[in-house]
């Protein structure tokens, strides 16, 4: 069974089921999720607890075997069994299979993996992980649910701040939640309980914002012309690459461009998006959420800008590439009149 990350609180407070299925792409998320099940397992009798690590090399065998290998004793067990790829291979695949057939009496299977892309959600190993206990998938929330993250976890340690200040602190630690923990922490320390004004933030929070492409192409499609600016400039004092960014610029545009010609001739955007290899419903959603706000001339306009930087990085033409993606950027975040 599927469970949302607000809700295994409640659920560890109850009956625990025999598996857990820990995925997502924020790793402070997954951490603090594998801690709390460890905890609830340890108040709860598992008091024996074998990490299994399935690197390059790894015995499958050794899954069943850790967990047929119970205390003399009689001590109940926690296998904690984390897969760094998500890439179990086809050997791994069937063990997993066969063990979720015949979960093993007095043993509960902690199983981690990194964030997974659609097709391996679709594997039949996962699917028998899902099916045979709880899984839970742990992203970072999105920039305009990331003040109210924070406000929650203010108010843990029995602290508040106006939502100046907690904006203030998002657009600090942009997509790095270790970071926001860190920062909210030091507040904790810096300043009693109660409310926080934005002058005590801005003295005590560091920029520790972890500027990447990834953010900067949700900024294009949300419109956000301010946040590419401020994504552009990290990136460039992040020394990244321009060629990746060009990559980036151009891939979006293009999708954004045969999307915008199919949706003009009145074929479902559905289609185009997996004949695109569009498959993360994130990413779907934003891009169909960008295109009442590009037109056709626009988006031809920013692949030509997107092929006079190529010609700039190659050393065919002259200018400053960084501000030449910044006026891209500017283009297609413009609003049509």
């Amino acid at each position: 069974m599927q469970l949302r990350a607000e809700q295994l609180a409640a659920h560890l407070s109850g009956k625990l089921a025999p598996l857990y299925v820990l995925h997502g792409d924020e790793p402070l998320l997954v951490i603090e999720a594998g801690d709390a099940i460890r905890a609830a397992a340890r108040a709860k009798g598992f008091s024996e607890r074998e990490v299994l690590v399935a690197g390059p090399g790894f015995k499958w065998d050794g899954l069943m075997l850790a967990a047929g290998n119970l205390s003399l004793f009689g001590e109940n067990k926690l296998v904690d069994l984390r897969l760094p790829t998500g890439k179990p291979g086809r050997d791994g695949g069937e063990m997993v299979q066969r063990y979720c057939e015949r979960l093993p009496e007095g043993v509960l299977t902690l199983v981690t993996l990194p964030q997974l892309d659609w097709a391996t959600k679709k594997t039949a190993w996962f699917n028998a992980l899902v099916q045979a206990g709880v899984a839970i998938e742990l992203n970072a929330p999105n920039l305009p649910e990331l003040p109210d993250w924070i406000a929650l976890r203010l108010a843990r340690q029995q602290q508040k701040a106006e939502r100046a200040a907690l904006e203030f602190i998002a657009a600090h630690v942009e997509g790095n939640l270790l970071a926001a923990h860190q920062e909210i922490q030091k507040l904790g320390l810096l300043y009693p309980a109660g409310e926080l004004g934005l002058a005590q933030v801005e003295d005590a929070v560091l920029n520790v914002a972890r500027y990447d492409v990834d953010k900067l192409r949700a900024a294009l499609l949300e419109g956000d012309a301010a946040r590419c600016a401020r994504l552009l400039e990290g990136l460039r004092g992040e020394d990244v690459a321009p060629p990746l960014l060009l990559w980036a610029f151009a891939s979006e545009i293009r999708t954004l461009a045969v999307l915008r010609a199919a949706q003009e001739e009145g074929r479902p955007l559905a289609a185009v998006l997996r004949a695109e290899r569009v498959f993360d419903d994130r990413r779907a959603a934003a891009l169909q959420r960008a295109l009442p706000h590009l037109r056709a001339p626009q988006l031809r306009a920013a692949l030509l800008a997107a092929a006079r930087i190529d010609r700039m990085i190659k050393g065919l033409v002259q200018g400053d590439v960084w501000d030449e993606f910044l006026q891209l950027a500017l283009r297609l975040a413009r609003k049509p009149t």
